[in-house]
């Protein structure tokens, strides 16, 4: 499994920050590649599941997830349901106070409007050898192998945006986000 970790701080609490992820349909406007995301069942909790439509370059695909658990306000866990095998999470960090408890009303490193960073992480996981080759209606002389080559490294570009993007709409206004990016493959 190739294993991509993004993480920022973002100034919201994380009751706010929790109830932002779950609504997963907004996450289109968020995505280059991501062009729809369809409820198709479900509230966002355990056992919703989403249609999600993908398209780069001349390929769409429409992939399925299911949240697969909740820890409200600190983690949502997803999976993909077809065609690779994939999964991963939200994780909402509350910042801590002085004597290492979580509280949002901890101003060590705060804003200028007095809230506490926490933490938000997009982690994911994914086989990209399990990925079916039947999944993908391919133009004529173009292989499956030359897709998923230059379609890998666009995964982290992605959950790069995504992150910064949601970071924009929690704080309300753009700034610089500092982005922890972890990866353990060379591929990504």
């Amino acid at each position: 499994m190739d294993e991509l970790v993004v993480s920022t701080e973002v100034y919201a609490g994380p009751e706010e920050v929790y109830a932002f992820l779950l609504d997963f349909p907004q996450y289109a406007n968020y995505s280059e590649y991501l062009r729809e995301v369809e409820t198709v069942t479900g509230d966002g909790g355990p056992g919703t599941k989403y249609a999600l439509t993908f398209a780069w370059w001349k390929v769409s695909y429409t992939a399925r997830s299911e949240v697969t658990g909740v820890d409200p306000p600190e983690r949502i866990d997803w999976e993909i349901t077809k065609d690779i095998d994939a999964g991963g999470c939200w994780r909402v960090t509350p910042p801590e106070t002085d004597d290492g408890d979580a509280d949002d009303t901890e101003a060590g490193d705060a804003d200028p409007s007095g809230d506490a960073p926490c933490e938000v992480a997009l982690e994911v996981e994914f086989d990209p050898g399990s990925a079916s080759s039947d999944a993908l209606d391919l133009p004529r002389l173009v292989s499956f192998d030359w897709v998923l080559k230059k379609a890998i490294p666009l995964i982290r570009d992605e959950a790069e945006r995504v992150v910064e993007r949601a970071v924009r709409d929690l704080e309300g206004s753009t700034r610089d986000v500092d982005l922890d990016v972890y990866v353990d493959s060379d591929r990504i």
